[in-house]
């Protein structure tokens, strides 16, 4: 068991507070918008043991089967797969999606044999994988998320007389939704630069202009066109689903699925890639083009991910290799964490980690912790609430942990574990 000191990343739709209230920092004033926790060559994490602090992918690189176990080293070229983040959204994110595993190599190598840095800001590429991504709200949080139904958009475009809300809904008219779509997201991403901030503002006003109280989903897209005016991503949130989850509610969001997280705290795992193509609502690069080529414009349902309950433990766990997403709450009963590859957050009180062959390791809100496959099985035990990043191993319930082990010392039995082996 490694423990963990990580980066926090300063964006500005950050939240001032939040990351420091988890960290039990002072705030600076300035906004703290993402801490990562992983091996992300960008930002790993480091690992806090010893005197010199040892980058977390390096620790992984020295002895990648130690770390994570010899099939996940093979799947995922001797990689962590996973990289966990905790949001504290104070602002609205970009419009954006991610790309698939396919297209992301592609891109990459295109920019590599372009030679554009992998720095640049203009990069779309910035490594060569997919960035599918669950999140899980720990309060209130607000998104945008996949494209609803054409004819639902139209609804709420009926009776503009703007050009841009005609032009709209003769796209949204076509028969075929997701060819509806496409036309409509289209025509927003390409408008012409010269007459783009005219049409997008007309638009937005007219819908200001209707009676009082607007639903909270056309409020959410008068607020974006207040803040970034004349932008066609406060147009285009009309065609998408608009979201608020309660604590302890997760989405899924795979390859191609438009998106932007308008506020709130949550937690975030994905695939350990930082290949983010975006559309507008911000002052970073975008790329519009590229964007319309990813998106993927079939009208599903909002992609919730209901958890299961298993061995004492929340799991999320989406139809995707790279990862799952386990909560453990232990209180009166000890709890198996899954093995690892794994890393840890506590999110709320203090736990006690019990490994074989192992000193017992304290934890408290907002440190972490990476188990590696060599640990083997970990037991929590205490008064908090525990997050935990792992690969999409088998469900806890499928794997064994041997109680008889002579690794192991003797049990208290405070510690007899929730369905014990």
């Amino acid at each position: 068991m490694w423990r963990l000191a990580n980066h926090v990343r300063r964006y500005a739709w950050g939240s001032t507070t939040e990351i420091p209230r988890l960290l039990g920092t002072e705030p600076d004033g300035q906004p703290q918008a993402e801490l990562w926790l992983g091996a992300h060559p960008s930002a790993p994490s480091r690992i806090a043991d010893g005197a010199a602090p040892v980058g977390l992918d390096a620790a992984i690189a020295a002895d990648p089967v130690a770390a994570l176990g010899s099939d996940v080293a093979e799947n995922f070229e001797e990689r962590l797969p996973f990289l966990l983040k905790f949001l504290a959204v104070d602002q609205p994110l970009s419009l954006q999606a991610h790309p698939s595993k396919e297209r992301a190599r592609a891109g990459f190598a295109a920019e590599e044999a372009a030679g554009v840095p992998v720095d640049a800001p203009h990069r779309n590429y910035r490594d060569a994988n997919h960035k599918p991504e669950l999140v899980l709200a720990l309060g209130e949080f607000e998104a945008l998320c996949g494209f609803r139904s054409p004819s639902a958009a139209a609804a709420d475009l009926a009776g503009l007389a703007s050009p841009l809300a005609r032009a709209l809904l003769a796209d949204l008219s076509a028969s075929d939704p997701s060819e509806a779509l496409r036309s409509a997201m289209t025509r927003l991403l390409t408008l012409p630069a010269d007459d783009r901030a005219a049409l997008v503002t007309e638009t937005t006003a007219e819908l200001a202009g209707r009676a009082a109280p607007l639903p909270r989903h056309l409020r959410a897209v008068l607020d974006l066109a207040e803040r970034y005016p004349g932008d066609p991503g406060a147009v285009a949130a009309l065609l998408l689903n608009h979201v608020v989850l309660r604590p302890g509610q997760a989405l899924f969001l795979p390859a191609g699925n438009v998106h932007a997280y308008l506020g709130g705290v949550a937690v975030e795992v994905m695939a350990a890639s930082d290949n983010v193509l975006r559309a507008g609502l911000t002052a970073k690069h975008v790329d519009p083009e590229e964007l319309l080529r990813v998106l993927d414009y079939t009208v599903l349902p909002v992609p919730y991910v209901e958890p299961v309950v298993r061995d004492g433990l929340l799991e999320y766990r989406p139809e995707i290799d790279d990862f799952a997403l386990v909560v453990a709450e232990p209180g009166d009963k000890a709890v198996w964490l899954p093995e690892g590859p794994a890393i840890a957050l506590v999110l709320d009180g203090s736990v006690e980690l019990h490994a074989p062959s192992e000193e017992i390791l304290a934890l408290s809100r907002g440190e972490s912790v990476f188990l590696s496959a060599e640990t083997g099985s970990v037991l929590v035990s205490g008064r908090g609430r525990v997050v935990v990043a792992t690969v999409a191993h088998p469900p806890t319930a499928a794997r064994s942990t041997p109680r008889d082990d002579n690794r192991w010392p003797a049990v208290h039995p405070a510690l007899d574990p929730v369905n014990p082996r």
